[in-house]
């Protein structure tokens, strides 16, 4: 069971290890879907495959079409000694990565590690929170990644192998991110064709998921939680369309980060440290599709801002109903109040 002894600000709940997906639904859209209600009302039991026939003409479906880089790898010292690197952020100052390195004591700063003869990986000065700055040194770093690196799994999977593709979406198109963005892992082809068939547009926006986006809350007060920055770009074409929309239904929270940070800022790329809580201002989206979160994240800090305190009755449902949780789990679709 997930439990963490400390007792912050940020929402909890017991989450019980058979309750952690360890594979994947097959197909995609066979995941299950609990279909929020609204206050008082029982939530509705569906399949994702089922989305299209839960919205209506007019409501815009935005999702995040970031992909999944093979960010971990598997080096050698000069020496033979095993190194694993595993990149957070690809777009640090001038071309280096932020990384973890294991076992990071045991690498000195101006450490060069390989793989194959056509990757260098040179570890630099240590950053706060374990992390290493490193640069990659290749005359074609993304080919080099392509070829030497696996797509690196949340820590509770360790062990799964899972075809590389499985872990990213269907429409996974810009490289960046090193975890995915997992309520998207349900949509298929034949539910994004159903959705467009239907009057509902289908539209894009792209955040670099990082692995903090999963970092446990531990600080007693939300406002001492460290937030780190993770790159987004919103189409002026997807705002255009979200500010016409019916309704617009965010699929994940990463594609509510995007949307929520530009119209907060109006600026439609850079970084963003939003953090969403409850009483944010919720300014385009007004539903989600969105996985079982674990306690004490933001994640699920974003869910309770989105339909307050009524989520732990919808997450009571889903642990009594045998939902699976986590990133190969089942999905939730959410409603704002002002929605309903």
């Amino acid at each position: 069971m997930l439990r963490i002894e400390a007792v912050p600000a940020a929402p909890y709940f017991d989450l019980p290890d058979e309750k952690i997906a360890r594979e994947p639904a097959t197909p995609r859209d066979a995941a299950r879907l609990l279909v929020d209600q609204g206050p008082g009302q029982e939530p509705l039991h569906r399949r994702v495959a089922d989305l299209p026939d839960l919205l209506l003409e007019g409501d815009v479906v935005v999702v995040n079409e970031t992909r999944v880089l093979p960010a971990r790898l598997r080096l050698r010292k000069e020496t033979g000694g095993a190194v694993e690197v595993v990149l957070l952020d690809t777009d640090g100052p001038e071309g280096t990565c932020t990384a973890l390195v294991r076992p990071s004591a045991k690498v000195p700063e101006g450490t060069e590690l390989r793989a194959g003869d056509d990757l260098v990986v040179e570890v630099g000065e240590r950053l706060a929170e374990g992390r290493r700055r490193v640069r990659l040194i290749s005359d074609d770093p993304a080919a080099a990644l392509a070829r030497h690196g696996d797509v690196p799994l949340p820590p509770y999977l360790g062990g799964l192998k899972v075809e590389p593709e499985r872990y990213q979406t269907v429409y996974a198109r810009v490289p960046g991110s090193v975890a995915a963005p997992t309520a998207g892992l349900h949509l298929t082809q034949e539910v994004l064709d159903r959705l467009r068939a239907r009057g509902i547009e289908v539209l894009t926006v792209d955040l670099a998921v990082g692995l903090d986006t999963f970092r446990p809350v531990t600080a007693e007060r939300i406002e001492d939680h460290p937030v780190h920055t993770e790159r987004y770009r919103v189409p002026p074409a997807t705002m255009a369309a979200c500010r016409e929309a019916r309704r617009v239904v965010a699929v994940g929270t990463t594609t509510v980060r995007a949307l929520e940070s530009a119209a907060a800022t109006n600026r439609y790329e850079g970084r963003t440290s939003l953090l969403i809580q409850p009483g944010h201002r919720w300014r385009v989206v007004s539903a989600l599709l969105t996985n079982f979160h674990q306690p004490f994240s933001t994640p699920l800090l974003l869910v309770e801002s989105l339909v307050g305190p009524r989520w732990r009755d919808l997450y009571a449902t889903a642990l009594a109903g045998d939902y699976r949780f986590l990133s190969f789990g089942d999905a939730m679709l959410l409603q704002h109040h002002t929605a309903l």
